[in-house]
């Protein structure tokens, strides 16, 4: 089992809100009202966590170790909306979330493909990492930016023990677990062709909810996501180039085989396919004579 060496693992670096948080540092004339209104919009995403949490301890009820490993993404993925919104509470009350527009982010998803989700998560936690090192950066208030570099580290963790997860995946299903792997990698490592950023909370996961089922587009304003990363942190070519890279990169070490563009990493996709296409087609007897 993962679950008791990850529990070590993180409980070891978890940051604590009230210590390791310098709140005493705040500057009021670095805080504006847009940069708060960001903050707020990413504690009700964060809090999506709950409804994500659901999720995988429905499809995952068959595997005990990966949901006794929900207990701590889970804590931690609402540490982090908890943490966003005690900033709020503190320097700008007006605009914490209400409890009504944090349980708006909480439906019910669709059963998924378990290997599939597995790895969609995996790229949002690598993508989640660099969005937050670029909002720390933007920021000019030292205190949000110090919460920001937590954010971003813990999601790099996350992403860790999620890839753990993946080998163990591998080493039980084999090529079936590459080919889950290797199709969703080329779809999140594929952002640029896209008109709209690729990460969980932000696909289609409820078809009786549409067009409202994704989780921006039950935010306050669900258009604020791209203009937050387009007009706002500045998520350009470069850092959209630096997401790619660590998918790539860790796709390369989960199938032992290098992937420098995502055109490899699709041909590879295709070739898994057919192998696993021919392994399941019965073989066609000889017509008597």
């Amino acid at each position: 089992m993962l679950y008791p060496e990850l529990f070590k693992q993180l409980e070891s670096v978890r940051w604590d809100m009230d210590k390791d948080i310098p709140w005493a540092s705040f500057d009021p004339v670095k805080l504006s009202d847009e940069q708060a209104a960001t903050i707020k919009m990413n504690a009700i995403t964060e809090w999506a966590a709950l409804p994500a949490t659901e999720m995988f301890l429905r499809d995952n009820r068959g595997d005990s170790d990966f949901s006794a490993f929900m207990s701590i993404w889970f804590f931690e993925e609402q540490k982090h909306s908890l943490v966003l919104m005690e900033y709020l509470r503190r320097y700008r009350p007006d605009m914490v979330p209400t409890e009504e527009e944090l349980h708006n982010v909480r439906f019910e998803f669709d059963p998924a493909p378990v290997l599939e989700t597995l790895m969609l998560h995996f790229c949002g936690e690598i993508r989640l990492n660099h969005w937050y090192r670029r909002a720390s950066e933007w920021h000019t208030e030292p205190v949000i930016k110090t919460i920001y570099t937590k954010l971003s580290q813990d999601e790099a963790r996350h992403g860790g023990a999620y890839l753990r997860y993946m080998k163990r995946a591998i080493q039980n299903f084999g090529d079936e677990a590459k080919a889950a792997f290797a199709k969703v990698g080329v779809l999140m490592a594929s952002a640029r062709r896209t008109a709209q950023a690729l990460h969980p909370t932000n696909l289609h996961v409820n078809k009786a909810l549409f067009p409202r089922d994704t989780i921006q587009s039950r935010m306050p304003n669900p258009e604020w996501l791209e203009h937050w990363l387009d007009k706002q942190i500045n998520f350009d070519a470069v850092w959209e180039t630096k997401v790619v890279e660590r998918i790539l990169h860790n796709m390369s070490l989960l199938m032992d085989r290098s992937f420098s563009t995502v055109q490899e990493l699709n041909k590879y996709r295709k070739e898994l396919a057919r192998e696993l296409a021919d392994s399941i087609t019965p073989a066609v007897s000889p017509r008597p004579v």
